[in-house]
């Protein structure tokens, strides 16, 4: 028996359960009223409408008797109702609307907003009936006492001017406005008039804005409310594009520079964004001594103002750089500089060592402020660049660069890294100064800056191996020794995270390594790598992401004693498996191969491993294999691989005799009718199949050119680089970058980018044979083995322990492996349940 427990652990369960009966307690008190804000008979007899009543006249009555709710709803339904019976609509809804919306609250206001724009988008009448009927509505309400229903019958307003004709703007909203923006009316009301009138300059000829809307402008430039000052300065720049150079400089410009002296910090601000963004409309002699004053003027003081004037300020720097670049002397252009730099190591002095939590409110706010300046700077590096020159990056700008890649927020480090590329762009043979920066963005901590670097990491690798000197084939990257254990790191770290569309990313850009790194580089410090997510990882997409990477790393690399340990090891351990999952991955290697590497390539290695998976005790390998058949057909040749064909067909037909599973079976029968439907490619080129025949051509040539590579190199390693051997080799290693050269674009297109769903592109080849269900003549499929001398592997002890092995390339049949033991090669590790697979046969 066990001892009692002792006093305390009693306690502890007395108080846990008073415990439980207070929360029990709490949830009763809680309960009660729910139940009591439940309908009463009355409400729900006052609430139900008779069901026989049209849509037209249950509108008419909610409207009319219904409450709020029931209101609202109606007018939700708005649209609906116009496009079903817009007359009835206008004729008896739309004025029940008005007499609802006189009294409304919030909600019905604004969903009246919503439903009028909708209405307008949908032209479920004409313009000219719109306007009559709905115009003077949304006017009626633009002044609501509420801020955020003015502001969204605002938005409805500014969509409508833009398709009404020009006499209705001008009587229904132009005359009107010219009382509404005066100063006897209220502030809101002013607020409107400003948006109003930048929306219509673009809807008059330049005489009539400057007769009828400048003096406006003018006068609320000039309202005694800083707030209306500053609507109407943002208005301006919509203004400028309305009248022309000629009235901009005339008009708009003076104002621009009296609102950059206003006393209100956000009218100055206002007016600093406007005159950044108008930049190219002024000639260089209005940029040099009227904007450049005001924005040197802006900088100085830009420090003892506000911090949101720095954000501000930050954010436009590359506009004014591009804007003013060529009118700064020596000494502004140096000025302007350090002011830059200054930005991007604001409020990394301020050191201290207290607790987050112990620091003020106020100061954490500044320090909110002082790193979006910073994340600002970052985005703005790139125009910083060419503001300098990248001939003096170096000098000028890369311990600025250093600062941002190390800086100690996240937001910051992101956005260097998104810029990275376009940085490596301007360096163009200087990039090689950013190598140790490259690195340590692959280091970071944060997986968020690591995201955001590998969006355009292959950009990036391709520059640091070709835009330096030493861009030598075999010397790719030689100057960036920690360049490979960066990079694995770098995919360790997103393997071990949660966030695997990360990691899906980073191998779909790892296929350019064949382009930045050696082959010997790639096959022992990636290669395994690859081959362990295909088999190990449980996300179906990080693992389609490395067997596709897989399957490039071995389309390029340059040792065929290499290339054959590959492809064992892709048909013993993923082809013949005893995981069902992992011949689930081998049949979307195949898929990959078709794709990647010539016809002949994967008949010669891949046709009948593949082909025998339709004995396969799983039913949804066999149903994978099924969708696949016409791909691998399309990679035959006639009459060449006409034993291949009879195979082929020796399996379909047996699967159509013996196949048990009914959703296997439905997929065997449509995939016969499409395979009796293709057409089969022949030896000789044909017109139908010229363009797809060019091109697994240039495929099977490139990858007999890397085997000639190979031999050459051997050559000259023989005859110690005698230079009739180097005149060769050097000739063969452009042919090779040539071809590569020649379908670059639309290769490296699917390396980096492609998505998985698309790969039926790859299948378009037919054939003429026929399929029939007829079981005459039915012979057991002979086994046809790959090995030969050339396949043989080396000895373990040239190779890492992984690859390493000493027997030859498998048979191509799996031999009595499948139905040994059955348990074993139906799942993962054990049979798995029919319910199970079949979860995934639409997505196979």
């Amino acid at each position: 028996m066990h001892p009692p427990p002792p006093a305390a652990a009693m306690e502890f369960s007395q108080n846990s359960l008073f415990g439980y009966m207070e929360d029990l307690q709490e949830l009763t008190i809680i309960e009660r009223p729910v139940r009591r804000s439940l309908k009463t008979p009355e409400e729900i007899e006052r609430l139900t409408v008779d069901e026989d009543l049209s849509d037209i006249e249950r509108a008419v009555y909610l409207l009319s008797a219904g409450q709020d709710i029931q209101g609202t709803s109606v007018i939700a339904n708005l649209p609906f109702l116009m496009r079903q019976n817009p007359a009835e609509t206008l004729r008896r809804i739309l004025p029940k609307v008005r007499e609802v919306l006189r009294v409304a609250g919030v909600e019905m206001q604004l969903t009246a907003a919503v439903s009028f724009l909708t209405i307008l988008q949908e032209e479920s009448v004409s313009i000219h009936t719109y306007a009559h009927s709905f115009l003077q509505v949304i006017l009626l309400h633009l002044e609501h006492r509420d801020a955020g229903v003015s502001n969204a019958w605002l938005e409805t307003l500014l969509s409508v001017i833009e398709v009404l004709p020009k006499e209705t703007l001008r009587h229904e909203i132009l005359n009107p406005l010219v009382s509404k923006a005066q100063l006897s009316q209220t502030v809101q009301s002013r607020l409107v008039s400003c948006k109003i009138l930048g929306k219509l300059t673009n809807k008059f000829d330049a005489l009539a804005v400057k007769r009828e809307i400048l003096p406006l402008v003018k006068s609320l430039c000039q309202d005694v409310e800083y707030e209306v000052r500053s609507c109407m300065c943002r208005q301006l720049e919509n203004i400028a594009q309305g009248i022309g150079t000629e009235l901009t400089k005339s008009v708009v410009l003076p104002e621009l520079i009296e609102l950059s002296r206003d006393e209100g910090s956000s009218v100055r601000l206002a007016a600093f964004e406007t005159l950044v963004n108008l930049l190219d409309i002024f000639d260089t002699d209005d940029r040099s001594q009227t904007i450049l004053p005001l924005v040197k003027s802006f900088c100085e003081k830009s420090f003892k103002a506000d911090e949101s004037i720095l954000i501000s300020l930050s954010f436009h720097l590359g506009k004014l750089c591009h804007g003013l670049y060529g009118i700064f002397t020596p000494d502004q252009h140096l000025r302007f500089l350090e002011f830059y730099k200054k930005l991007c190591t604001l409020g990394l002095q301020q050191e201290n060592g207290h607790n987050e939590n112990q620091i003020p409110p106020q100061i954490l706010e500044q320090e909110k402020k002082y790193i979006s300046v910073r994340k600002n700077c970052a985005y703005n590096f790139p125009a910083m660049i060419v503001f300098v020159d990248p001939k003096n990056f170096h000098m000028d700008l890369y311990s600025t660069f250093f600062c941002l890649c190390h800086d100690p927020e996240v937001p910051v480090r992101y956005t260097i890294a998104i810029c990275f590329h376009e940085v490596s762009k301007l360096l163009n043979s200087g990039v090689y100064l950013i190598h140790k920066e490259l690195i340590t963005l692959l280091q970071d901590e944060s997986l968020e800056v690591l995201d955001a670097l590998i969006d355009h990491l292959p950009e990036i690798l391709e520059l640091m191996s070709t835009g330096g000197e030493s861009s030598v084939q075999e010397n790719k990257l030689s100057s960036l020794p920690d360049l490979i254990p960066a990079l694995t790191a770098a995919e360790q770290r997103a393997a071990a995270s949660l966030k695997w569309r990360t990691h899906e990313k980073l191998l779909q850009k790892y296929a350019c390594l064949p382009h930045v790194i050696s082959s010997d580089q790639i096959y022992y410090r990636f290669l395994q790598r690859m081959f362990t997510i295909v088999m190990t990882n449980n996300v179906l997409p990080v693992q389609k992401a490395a067997s596709r990477t897989l399957c490039i790393f071995l389309r390029y690399n340059r040792k065929q004693e290499q290339r054959h340990e590959v492809i064992q090891k892709l048909i013993e351990q993923l082809g013949q498996g005893k995981s069902y999952w992992n011949r689930l991955r081998f049949l979307d290697t195949c898929e990959f191969i078709i794709e990647i590497f010539s016809k002949s390539f994967f008949c010669k290695y891949f046709f009948l491993p593949a082909i025998e998976l339709t004995h396969d005790p799983v039913a949804n390998v066999r149903m994978k294999l099924c969708y696949l058949l016409p791909k691998v057909k399309s990679t035959l040749k006639i009459p060449a691989d006409k034993h291949l064909l009879q195979q082929l067909e020796m399996c379909v037909r047996k699967l159509l005799c013996q196949e048990k599973d009914k959703d296997v079976l439905a997929t065997v029968k449509r995939t016969v009718l499409e395979l009796d439907r293709m057409e089969m490619s022949m030896d000789a080129f044909q017109k139908k199949f010229y363009e797809k025949d060019l091109l697994d051509q240039e495929k099977e040539r490139e990858e007999l050119l890397l085997l000639e590579m190979e031999q050459l190199e051997k050559e000259k390693q023989q005859n110690d680089g005698r230079p009739m051997s180097d005149k060769t080799f050097e000739k063969k290693r452009k042919e090779i970058k040539k071809s590569k050269l020649i379908r670059s674009q639309s290769f490296n297109n699917q390396a980096f980018h492609a998505k998985y769903g698309n790969l039926d592109k790859c299948a378009g080849k037919s054939s003429t044979a026929a399929y029939t269900p007829s079981v005459s003549g039915l012979t057991k499929t002979s086994v046809i083995s790959l090995t030969d001398d050339s396949f043989r592997t080396r000895n373990a002890g040239s190779a890492p322990s992984s690859f390493s092995s000493n027997t030859p390339l498998p048979s191509t049949s799996r031999g009595t492996g499948n139905s040994g033991d059955p348990k074993s090669s139906g799942s993962k590790d054990t049979q798995p349940r029919k319910a199970t697979l079949k979860s995934r046969k639409s997505n196979p």
